[in-house]
């Protein structure tokens, strides 16, 4: 994006936050130049409105009188026109200024380390608070006091010792990102969050969790490949923002969705004496958002719970909703609760190391949404499904926001899943899908998203056998999942299946109602409803017709 495009979306005024010697003037002057916007550097400001220098305002009128005038300057200049507004150190601590700031423009927070700092002002003699002891113990005693404030800044920069054109170009691109950043809302009824999806996001971590966390103290439940891969990232942002965090890893695959290791989790977490504020963030897939949202449901009666999927299924999917749960020998998903994030980070980022085959996966969640009430979204998977499994950016943006849009619209009216036409439908292919997996064992010989798209498929055709639904429909459905590269059929997975083990497993849904399965069918692509009138002879047949054996 060029810098007139950037500026053209961004239409608010730019205001640099950070300590003395964060570069904010230097950086200031040439980031305005870059987009052709005025410069101000406020203390020049609030000199030329006082009619004398800082110095002077402080020994003569104190630090309260000069914060008055500060916040005065600074509602003039961001009420007059566009422009990158340089701030003093302390005027974004001011409570006043801060919550004008956060309204009406886009706060970057400079952040630098200690020494570079020190360098930066050794030789300085026209800061006041630099002027009354050693410049290193002040800076560092400033830094623990402010670099918590300065979290709350809408974008932070990490700044190191390079050149100048470095760090605005650095600042150039996390304003070009956080222009991309796309935000859906959750409202429910008794809460609401946001969805965030954008690219780059665990850098901005910290600061995106700042404003929603009442205690600056985390536990982190991270996937262990998903650890190896991002979590250094993810904990050098908390870090800048003060956030203290703990971490611990699960071993990645279904297999970690069980009582041994809730048990084990839950004891190790209750042994740090965490407290109600402490939030648990799920760092991983589905798999790690299930089981630390039922271990943030459960642990002292509830604590704050934060979603951040690394995986296309998990950000189009488990990550928003509530849905939480943990399995037993008896089937997936049986003990579980509904408890809401109060925020989803969805970093597109962390997919650009997900196998393929677990993109496709995530992708069938997708192309779910699209089947249940969505006939033209059906229409873009079929014109853009192949570029969001290519990785293509631009696609793969926009179809997670497409899915997260879709189930918060569901979710919205039927949060706890008691409207037939309502989360229920959000099933679609579950049960069957749930089947199959229960009896590869949850092995990863077929992943959950390969065995929904399976699921959905096996539902159009019972529909079509039922004349329900019509056969070009289950015709599209069957040419995308192969054009895609997901299973379109039983017979394409690695060993027969037996038809009476996955009976017995469907008669361990969660959705069982006296005995008889809620099975979400379809009139067609877009049309989908609920039905408890399907008999174990129906589904029987339909299976040995997918080349299931009987025993």
């Amino acid at each position: 994006m060029s810098c007139e495009a950037l500026l053209t979306t961004l239409n608010r005024p730019i205001v640099l936050i950070g300590l003395m010697g964060a570069g904010k003037t230097t950086i200031g002057k040439k980031l305005a130049q870059r987009l052709s916007l005025p410069f101000v550097d406020s203390d020049i400001e609030i000199e030329q409105t006082a009619g004398c220098s800082i110095t002077d305002i402080f020994e003569q009128y104190g630090e309260s009188e000069f914060r008055r005038i500060e916040r005065c300057v600074i509602r003039r200049l961001i009420g007059e026109k566009p422009l990158i507004l340089a701030t003093g150190g302390g005027a974004f601590i001011d409570s006043e200024t801060r919550a004008y700031l956060k309204e009406k423009a886009i706060t970057i927070w400079l952040h630098c380390p200690l020494d570079l700092l020190l360098e930066r002002v050794e030789n300085r003699t026209h800061r006041p608070l630099l002027n009354i002891g050693d410049k290193r113990a002040i800076l560092f005693s400033l830094m623990q006091t402010r670099y918590p404030i300065y979290a709350e800044a809408d974008l932070m920069v990490q700044c190191q010792k390079v050149k100048i054109e470095e760090s605005i170009e650095q600042v150039l691109k996390t304003l070009q990102k956080a222009n991309l950043m796309q935000t859906l809302t959750v409202n429910l009824s008794q809460t609401e969050y946001k969805v965030l999806i954008g690219y780059d996001l665990l850098e901005q971590a910290g600061n995106l969790l700042t404003p929603i966390l009442k205690q600056k103290y985390v536990v982190i439940i991270a996937d262990e490949t998903v650890a190896k891969l991002h979590l250094e990232r993810l904990r050098k942002s908390l870090d800048a923002a003060s956030i203290h965090s703990e971490i611990f890893l699960i071993p990645p695959g279904e297999n970690s969705k069980s009582f041994y290791e809730y048990e084990r989790l839950t004891k190790a977490i209750l042994e740090k004496g965490i407290e109600r504020q402490t939030a648990i963030i799920a760092f991983g897939g589905g798999v790690t958002g299930d089981l630390s949202g039922f271990i943030a449901s459960t642990l002292l009666r509830g604590i704050p719970f934060i979603q951040i999927p690394t995986t296309l299924l998990s950000q189009v999917d488990s990550s928003v909703g509530g849905k939480t749960a943990i399995n037993t020998p008896s089937g997936k998903n049986l003990l579980g609760s509904f408890y809401q994030p109060k925020l989803v980070i969805a970093d597109t980022t962390s997919l650009d190391t997900l196998p393929d085959r677990e993109l496709r996966a995530g992708y069938a969640e997708i192309l779910k949404a699209s089947l249940i009430d969505d006939p033209d979204f059906f229409d873009w998977c079929e014109q853009y499904g192949e570029k969001v499994i290519a990785r293509d950016p631009k696609y793969l943006t926009e179809a997670i926001k497409l899915a997260c849009a879709f189930k918060t619209r569901i979710i919205k009216n039927d949060e706890y899943e008691q409207n037939s036409k309502g989360r229920n439908l959000l099933n679609l292919g579950h049960s069957l899908g749930h089947a199959l997996e229960a009896e590869l064992n949850y092995d990863g010989t077929l992943l959950h998203g390969e065995a929904v798209a399976l699921g959905c498929r096996l539902i159009f055709k019972l529909c079509v056998q039922l004349g329900l639904c019509p056969q070009q429909d289950l015709d599209r459905l069957t040419n995308h999942l192969k054009a895609v590269g997901l299973p379109a059929f039983i017979s394409d997975l690695p060993k027969a299946l037996s038809v009476s083990r996955l009976m017995m497993h469907l008669h361990h849904d969660k959705k069982l109602v006296d005995g008889k399965i809620t099975f979400i069918l379809v009139n067609g692509i877009g049309k989908a409803f609920t039905s408890r009138n399907i008999s174990d002879n129906q589904i029987i047949a339909l299976l040995e017709n997918e080349g299931c054996i009987q025993p």
